[in-house]
């Protein structure tokens, strides 16, 4: 018997030579071959027949997806959308596709070399990742209280500098995606004074790793307070020409009053934070309620209106830059204060050992600083060694630091065995949180609202896919 015969075999009722054709239970029609096996012929129905019997369900739905590679989801985000024309049924937010395994790697880094890693989660808040990765691992030393006073006021400067920044790209970005080409222009040229100041004092424009265990990096470069006075001049009249732009722009304000409606109480259910629940009224921010780094100490407002949609967003968000600028200009009368003070906790089994300086291969240790250290002592030569390759230990325990970042809550928890690597690093992202409410801003509503939606949320898929 052969192979072919088996398989015919299978069907019990199998006709033989003449016998009458097998009926399919689903309608097929069928005929013999020539060696009287039975042949199914399956085919669909009549476009027509079709086509009656949808419109007689009442229903035309389609599933789309918007993405992963869309330019208006703000990252590698797909969104799956189920619409009844052209309104969306259903709303759902796949995420994974830019997925950097950086918490895991952290695991294989010495503490300090971690700052490396978290940097580069959201990459529109470098600082606040590396400032909440710090004050952490700060708790588990128990030297919270032994920062200096400089470096807490650098960090300030830096986070405030960070969230105008992210700010920024996110009305321009946003502006952009609703046609409005002229705010991304004007968003991207504010953004890029801000860049060169990130690379004035920390050499780098993104992913500086510049925040430290203990303080920071290095002190600001020599005329670095009259750049950063000169700077935020410039960015209150690009803010005031995005406000003329875009507050009372009536194309605008019909793509989102009372668009991504999202209340209190739905904010509260998924853990939302940040300009999405200021836009309810609550002035929760965590600079106010569980102040870090001297935020107490400083003079400015919570932000926040009533609407909880994404034109309130949007107010909010540039209300938020000229309280960020208020609080910059107060840390650049403290960095003249305090000039010549440390920036590094004063410990030399945990201080960074860098007194950095530009040479013809880029940023490094200054050749003094290497002279000092080779030449003073053979210990100094092997502790610089040790706390640089091995790093330095961390005693058991865990802690958890947060941040108020620009899109909201950022925290860390870390873990420590009393190694000289984290036990586990895990971190909060509120991109993550946030990316919850895609579903409660976006169903009931028109396709084009969902761009506007995800928009006033803000998220930035390097945080959350982490």
């Amino acid at each position: 018997m052969t192979t072919r015969d088996q398989d015919f075999d299978l069907f019990e009722d199998a006709p033989a030579g003449d016998a009458e054709p097998t009926v399919d239970p689903y309608g097929a029609s069928t005929h013999d071959d020539t060696e009287g096996a039975p042949v199914f012929t399956v085919s669909g129905g009549d476009w027509n027949d079709l086509v009656d019997e949808a419109t007689a369900l009442h229903e035309e739905r389609i599933v789309v997806n918007m993405g992963p590679q869309h330019p208006s989801t703000h990252g590698v985000l797909r969104l799956i959308l189920e619409l009844d024309g052209e309104t969306v049924t259903e709303a759902r937010a796949g995420i994974g596709y830019l997925h950097t395994g950086i918490e895991k790697n952290m695991e294989f880094r010495t503490w300090v070399q971690g700052v490396t890693f978290c940097t580069r989660m959201d990459y529109l808040t470098p600082m606040f990742q590396e400032t909440a990765y710090c004050l952490s691992i700060e708790k588990l030393l128990g030297i919270t209280d032994r920062i200096p006073e400089r470096a807490n006021v650098i960090r300030v400067m830096m986070m405030e500098l960070t969230r105008v920044n992210s700010h920024l790209v996110c009305l321009g970005t946003g502006g952009m995606e609703m046609g409005a080409t002229t705010v991304m222009t004007v968003g991207f040229r504010e953004r890029e004074r801000i860049l060169r100041v990130f690379e004035a004092i920390t050499g780098l424009r993104m992913n500086n790793a510049y925040i430290r265990p203990g303080g920071v990096a290095q002190d600001v470069p020599h005329g670095a307070v009259d750049m950063v006075r000169e700077v935020v001049g410039e960015l209150r009249r690009g803010l005031h020409e995005l406000e003329l732009l875009l507050n009372e722009n009536p194309l605008l304000k019909g793509r989102t009053v009372g668009v991504g409606y999202l209340d209190l109480t739905g904010c509260t259910a998924l853990g939302i934070t940040g300009p999405v629940l200021r836009s309810t009224g609550l002035p929760h921010d965590l600079r106010k309620s569980a102040p870090y780094c001297g935020y107490e100490t400083y003079d400015f407002e919570v932000k926040t209106r009533t609407g909880a949609d994404a034109y309130d967003r949007l107010r909010i968000r540039i209300d938020e830059m000229y309280e960020s600028l208020k609080i910059v200009e107060q840390c650049l009368d403290r960095l003249q204060r305090t000039e010549g003070q440390p920036v590094m906790v004063e410990d030399k089994k945990i201080a960074w050992p860098a007194q950095l300086a530009i040479g013809g291969d880029g940023q490094g240790n200054s050749l003094e600083h290497i002279r000092t250290i080779m030449g003073s002592s053979m210990e100094a030569l092997i502790h610089h060694f040790k706390l640089v390759t091995e790093g330095f230990r961390v005693p058991p325990g865990q802690a958890y630091a947060a941040v108020e970042s620009a899109k909201g809550e950022l925290g860390c928890h870390t873990v420590s065995d009393g190694g000289t690597r984290p036990y586990r690093a895990h971190f909060r992202d509120p991109s993550f949180n946030n990316l919850q409410a895609v579903a409660a801003m976006c169903e009931g509503s028109q396709v084009a609202d969902v761009i506007v939606a995800v928009a006033s949320i803000d998220p930035v898929m390097g945080g959350v896919d982490r």
